[in-house]
């Protein structure tokens, strides 16, 4: 995944699945290394089940670190108990919303302003999107994306201003709902896995949700 207009964000631009369906050889971390283009901060994700065990080696040897990697979560699809929020939960269904959707996420996550466009798309790609208002003003955004069985959450992300107001975990407990609703049997989400500085909300609100950890992918940070 490359992203020209965001060179320094290696949050979009990343590679994953290196030694998933195969052992990786030497030569296919290199044919990754030399996918991005001179000037990018990027990662290259590595599960817990990659091989060989070699690859983080190797990476290191060509001058990558270990980044902030991420734990993954899954559980059933029963329904958690709703927590009070003052703010309305609304589907993103006009281009306004899906404009507001965006920058709540682009904000959220740090990203620059070239990916709001490529956020907004998100509806139209297939993920159900959500906003929680407080008024009329969007507040907190999160998505939703179904395939064969098994619902993905992602784009979790709420403004600075309405943190605290039990968002989150109402749109954890919306989309679990939802993935119900259309007849699927696994939930899965990741966030940032836990270390002593880093913020660590969003890992407590999933896990209040009933998720289960499963493992940490790690991200290994390259400059090319």
């Amino acid at each position: 995944m490359r992203f020209p207009d965001a060179p320094e964000t290696p949050m979009v631009n990343r590679a994953v699945g290196l030694g998933a369906a195969r052992p990786a050889t030497e030569a296919d971390v290199d044919a990754v290394l030399a996918a991005f283009d001179e000037g990018v901060t990027y990662y290259v994700a590595i599960s817990p089940s990659a091989q060989p065990a070699e690859l983080p080696a190797w990476l290191s040897a060509r001058g990558l670190e270990p980044g902030w990697g991420w734990m993954s979560f899954r559980r059933g699809i029963d329904v958690p108990e709703r927590r009070p929020t003052s703010l309305a939960l609304k589907v993103v269904e006009t281009t306004e919303q899906a404009a507001a959707f965006a920058r709540i996420v682009r904000n959220g996550y740090g990203l620059p302003e070239a990916v709001e466009a490529w956020l907004a798309r998100a509806p139209a790609a297939g993920w159900r999107c959500w906003l929680a208002l407080d008024g009329d003003e969007p507040g907190s955004a999160a998505a939703i994306y179904v395939a064969e069985g098994t619902a993905y959450l992602g784009f979790a992300a709420t403004l600075p201003e309405h943190r605290g107001k039990g968002a989150q975990s109402a749109l954890l407990a919306e989309r679990i709902a939802h993935a119900a609703a259309v007849g699927c049997d696994v939930v899965l989400t990741e966030t940032g896995e836990r270390r002593d500085h880093l913020p660590s909300n969003s890992y407590r609100n999933i896990l209040r949700a009933g998720f289960e950890e499963v493992a940490v992918t790690a991200n290994w940070l390259g400059h090319s």
